[in-house]
């Protein structure tokens, strides 16, 4: 009767071991839900591949598109399009309380990074940068793709106006040369970067810092991205030479965050080279080395 009652309660517990092991392998491969923003000129189906590849690598993975604001739309002012996605992005932050993570491509990282400041209560746990201006953007090769009657040199009389404002690449343009002029008339980079003072600027730099993850992905050979080191927050200096992330008054002055994120190992900087701007969302090996990994 005894080894009965034994072999009955070992059984048992080999049963309920199972069935916690099972729970246990199940729960291990739940990820965070993905949030995608596209950039400018972006159709709705542009970052489809990107998409299509973190289900393929990470099964159930819920990944969300902030599907508005394609084409022309794009070039709305940037405050204007966080004010649009942000609606998109409030019920998906409720019905995720354990966090999600971020992706912004190009244009996108810039929208991506407004929300993040600009979200009180945002759960966002890693946000992916993906070749994205984040310090600004002031190249000819930009212009000629999507302002083609504009030199670099000329360019700020337009987008340090009021018509210029209106666009987003005015938001961001960042001319080494007219530095006093971009701080007065430009009304998103020096507002999220806390370059000026606004009655938000503490808000944007306690939102920056709940993020657990910040990665930063670009490379020398992106062709529209200027300086291509923007996308780890390196900026031109009035020489057009490159100053590093480390080395620029933002992140020295920690107006933003930048500097305490860096300190606490939370930023990852990646460079690729051979990658073009309109593949960076598109390779498979850029997506697998280098944004899956990231996606936990």
């Amino acid at each position: 009767m005894f080894l009965c009652t034994t072999c009955w309660d070992f059984n048992r517990c080999i049963i309920t071991c199972i069935l916690f092991l099972n729970l246990f392998s199940t729960s291990s491969v739940c990820y965070k839900p993905v949030v995608l923003v596209h950039g400018i000129f972006d159709k709705s189906y542009s970052l489809y591949s990107l998409m299509d590849r973190i289900g393929e690598k990470h099964p159930g993975t819920h990944v969300t598109l902030l599907d508005k604001l394609h084409g022309w739309k794009s070039m709305a002012p940037v405050w204007f399009q966080v004010k649009s996605f942000k609606k998109l992005l409030a019920p998906i932050m409720e019905e995720n309380p354990g966090g999600i993570n971020m992706i912004g491509f190009s244009q996108g990282g810039l929208v991506a990074r407004a929300l993040i400041e600009s979200t009180n209560k945002h759960n966002v746990h890693t946000f992916i940068s993906l070749s994205s201006p984040q310090y600004g953007q002031y190249g000819d090769d930009f212009l000629r793709i999507f302002f083609p009657g504009y030199v670099k040199e000329s360019a700020w009389r337009f987008f340090y106006s009021k018509p210029g404002q209106m666009t987003s690449v005015g938001n961001y343009w960042r001319d080494p040369h007219h530095l006093d002029t971009f701080l007065n008339y430009s009304h998103f980079l020096p507002e999220v970067n806390n370059e000026v003072t606004t009655p938000d600027t503490i808000k944007y730099k306690r939102n920056f810092l709940k993020l657990q993850r910040l990665v930063l992905i670009g490379g020398p050979d992106d062709g529209v991205i200027s300086p291509w080191q923007s996308s780890h927050f390196g900026v031109f200096d009035e020489n057009e030479q490159v100053i590093p992330m480390q080395n620029t008054r933002v992140y020295k002055n920690d107006t933003f965050g930048l500097r305490t994120l860096d300190k606490q190992c939370k930023i990852v900087t990646i460079t690729i080279p051979g990658i073009h701007h309109l593949d960076w969302h598109r390779n498979v090996s850029v997506i697998d080395d280098y944004i899956i990994p990231y996606l936990d």
